[in-house]
């Protein structure tokens, strides 16, 4: 049987609002370093162009039941033709995503300042936790939970006695680090730099493959099965027109 423990007011005062304000000035403060660690850099007028070549295939795409049969097959030749289409791309031309990023310095350093301007931070924020912190039960969830979710809210905590709903000190401090994206999307922007999970994925990839994505947006044209929407629309309109006038 759980034990229902109660916890007292100063761990509240001294350890569970404390982190929480800790963990939002951190996550503001990396934000503003980040910005001013960011070189500006020219984009490429080749991955501008495919990057619209792609918007504009996937907008056919969408409306394509909306415009005349003749006039999509028209667009999708122009699109997939495989000697000059937009969307071609010759087997020799595929760019590696790697090879071209370590070939840029500017790209590989603006990476390194990147994952360090997140690594560090975090690191020095979990030994200040894990030394200060460490063993306490600094809050409760007001619902129950199962036994699946007593290693990730009680890290620390080596009691299997104690209900799973109490969440660690050290529980508390993960749940901050990849929880708070919302708060800072209202404090910072959507366009913030405080993402962790978004970028603890970046650092799994080393860049994008517009040949990928030319030769995918190209599959995904020619599947495409066109059924007129609007048969005969003209001919409706014109009908509703003088029924309006008449």
């Amino acid at each position: 049987m759980a034990e229902d423990l109660v916890l007292d007011t100063a761990i509240r005062d001294w350890v569970l609002i404390p982190l929480s304000v800790v963990m939002v000035l951190i996550g503001i403060l990396r934000y503003f370093v980040s910005k001013l660690m960011r070189s500006f850099q020219v984009p490429d007028p080749k991955i501008v162009k495919e990057g619209q070549v792609i918007v504009r295939a996937r907008n056919l795409r969408a409306a394509a039941n909306f415009i005349p049969p003749k006039s999509f097959r028209s667009r999708r030749v122009y699109f997939s033709n495989e000697e000059n289409g937009l969307l071609f791309v010759p087997k020799g031309q595929a760019q590696n995503a790697q090879a071209q990023m370590f070939s840029d310095p500017n790209m590989a350093m603006d990476m390194m300042k990147k994952n360090l301007s997140m690594i560090i931070p975090q690191t020095l924020t979990f030994a200040w936790v894990n030394f200060f912190f460490s063993g306490f039960v600094a809050a409760k969830i007001p619902f129950p939970l199962t036994q699946r979710f007593r290693s990730m809210l009680q890290n620390g905590i080596d009691l299997s006695t104690v209900d799973v709903s109490y969440v660690s000190s050290r529980s508390w401090y993960f749940l901050n680090l990849f929880g708070l994206r919302g708060l800072f999307s209202l404090i910072l922007g959507e366009e913030n730099a405080t993402d962790d999970t978004q970028r603890m994925m970046q650092m799994s990839g080393f860049g994008f493959d517009p040949s990928k994505s030319l030769g995918a947006e190209k599959d995904g044209l020619d599947i495409v099965q066109h059924e007129w929407a609007l048969p005969k629309f003209e001919h409706r309109a014109e009908a509703v027109l003088k029924k309006l006038v008449s």
